[in-house]
């Protein structure tokens, strides 16, 4: 099934509210107040991080973003039974698996679909039993994509961190690549997403990839909020990938 959609989904990461609000204890920043003045701007879904360690998202902002919101809440997480467990309670629209390790700032890479099928497969079949849509956090890989169509996975983000840090040719190599992956993931009916890194500078040619279906952006937007306001900064980044269709 080829999948083309015209409008291309926007999900607003909304972690480092939650980072800037927890580097004092209390409660401000509102992570729920800017999920929903993302929504008001733009934003089709929320993306939400709890990590292991807490070191942002709060398990209490989970059930919180889930009363409050009217549009998807995407839950990040890694596999671990005390992930599965949250996601299985909470029930998000969609929850995205991805590779944590405690000393990495940010994740640095997609998982090994490929080489962890077994340790997956378990997660993967209750989530879907569950209807929580389940999303892998891959590497623009054949194998990986290969690996995700083996695990009935419905969905496939690309992480484009290492095409937000190329430049030149090698930029050019990259965002094929993930062209490339986005192609044969929509043939084979899984729907392909993408994010990491991506900027109001370098995001047109990802958006411009037809299969890519959604984008998730955090950090940058939440940065460009103390600058122009998280309404202006999510409009703008909308307004770039609508152009880029």
């Amino acid at each position: 099934m080829t999948h083309s959609p015209q409008h291309l989904r926007l999900g607003v990461n909304i972690d480092h509210v939650a980072t800037i609000r927890n580097a004092r204890g209390g409660d401000h920043p509102d992570p729920v107040k800017a999920a929903l003045i993302a929504a008001k701007a733009g934003a089709d879904g929320i993306t939400a991080h709890l990590r292991e360690d807490r070191r942002h998202i709060r398990d209490e902002d989970i059930a919180a973003l889930m009363d409050a919101l009217t549009i998807p809440l995407n839950l990040e997480m890694a596999a671990t039974e005390e992930m599965l467990e949250i996601a299985l309670r909470h029930k998000p629209h969609a929850a995205c698996i991805v590779p944590e390790r405690r000393e990495e700032r940010t994740t640095e890479g997609g998982l090994d679909a490929a080489g962890q099928d077994n340790h997956l497969k378990p997660f993967i079949a209750r989530l879907n039993d569950a209807n929580i849509r389940v999303s892998l956090f891959i590497e623009p890989d054949p194998a990986q994509v290969e690996a995700a169509i083996r695990l009935k996975a419905p969905v496939v983000e690309f992480h484009t961190g290492r095409y937000a840090h190329l430049e030149g040719e090698a930029r050019a190599d990259e965002l094929k690549r993930i062209a490339d992956a986005a192609a044969l993931a929509a043939k084979n009916g899984i729907e392909p997403h993408a994010g990491h890194g991506l900027t109001y500078d370098n995001v047109v040619p990802i958006a411009a990839i037809p299969q890519i279906a959604e984008l998730n952006i955090g950090h940058f937007l939440i940065g460009e909020a103390i600058f122009d306001g998280l309404d202006a900064s999510v409009a703008k980044m909308r307004t770039l990938m609508d152009t880029a269709r």
